[in-house]
């Protein structure tokens, strides 16, 4: 899924921007652009642990937000590395909903290098926009 981290957003922080075809595709880029912020090789989170995930809002860009918080929580909380399996967005009506199945690991230094922390994700520039090509999301990651 692509994605890609900018330099020229933010000075302290960790940005980046994420795109797809659909917003499917758009969060899942965006969920593996925050766990390759923390971790330096995506493949080495195995799919030991699943979690289901549920997040809604009026807003689709707020059900962005708490989605990419969800998987900052899980790092937090328990110490798990996910990577979003299933996923499905209920946009017919609002509130949003998003439905998905993470699955990942517990932290094991040995096999995770870790780059930074991530603490938060951020609304300073935060966005979700449609294109006519595809939807972009832009995000700052407080590390």
């Amino acid at each position: 899924m692509p994605y890609e981290f900018v330099d020229e957003l933010t000075v302290a922080d960790i940005a980046f921007r994420a795109w797809g075809r659909d917003l499917v595709e758009t969060f899942g880029a965006a969920a593996d652009a925050v766990m390759n912020a923390m971790v330096e090789d995506l493949e080495t989170i195995q799919p030991h642990d699943t979690r289901p995930l549920s997040v809604e809002h009026e807003a689709l860009d707020m059900l962005l937000f708490n989605f990419l918080q969800e998987l900052v929580y899980y790092k937090d909380a328990e110490q798990l590395l996910l990577r979003i399996q299933q996923l499905r967005i209920a946009d017919d009506r609002k509130p949003y909903t998003l439905y998905a199945t993470a699955v990942g690991e517990r932290i094991d230094p040995d096999r995770h290098h870790m780059r930074v922390d991530v603490k938060a994700v951020t609304l300073h520039r935060f966005s979700l926009t449609q294109t006519e090509r595809c939807w972009e999301a832009t995000v700052i990651l407080d590390i």
